[in-house]
């Protein structure tokens, strides 16, 4: 259990995705403030939800996902369930390119702009990652991802 996911929720509030990331996961979740090593069930997930500056502020932290646990599926089931668009990193190292994960399970890579703030990174300026837009074109980073430009996938498709 050594899994981390990290995720961005677009208007959530903390305490409606809790109970909701237990039923996407099928998994106890314990909350990271009140989570005790030494009596955390082994197939619980500890998570850490809070709020952030910018667009998609709450931010979730899962510690200690199973391996066998899909992370597409998991955001998936967790978009649909709260009825929002979802977040998290593709597999560039572009800080703002990530994967829009929507309540229907499409999954496509879109780009921010990022600023580091005291608060934390703030993402603003949403904007679809397309040969439409220069800065995906020719050798861009977005052409090594298994996510290319104008991808869009059914969630199976991404799991």
């Amino acid at each position: 259990m050594t899994e981390l996911w990290n995720w961005r929720i677009d208007g959530a509030q903390p305490v409606e995705v809790y109970p909701a990331l237990a039923e996407a996961l099928g998994r106890v979740v314990m909350p990271l403030a009140a989570a005790d090593p030494a009596r955390l069930p082994a197939y619980a997930v500890v998570c850490d939800v809070w709020q952030a500056p910018g667009e998609f502020a709450t931010v979730v932290d899962c510690y200690g996902v199973p391996e066998q646990l899909s992370e597409h599926a998991g955001i998936a089931a967790l978009a649909r369930l709260l009825g929002r668009n979802c977040l998290l990193r593709d597999d560039t190292l572009d800080a703002g390119r990530h994967l829009l994960v929507a309540p229907d399970g499409t999954v496509r890579p879109v780009h921010f702009d990022v600023r580091d703030t005291d608060d934390g990174e703030v993402l603003s300026k949403l904007r679809l990652c397309s040969l439409g837009d220069p800065g995906c074109r020719g050798w861009s980073q977005c052409h090594r991802s298994r996510w290319a430009p104008d991808t869009v996938a059914p969630v199976l498709a991404a799991a």
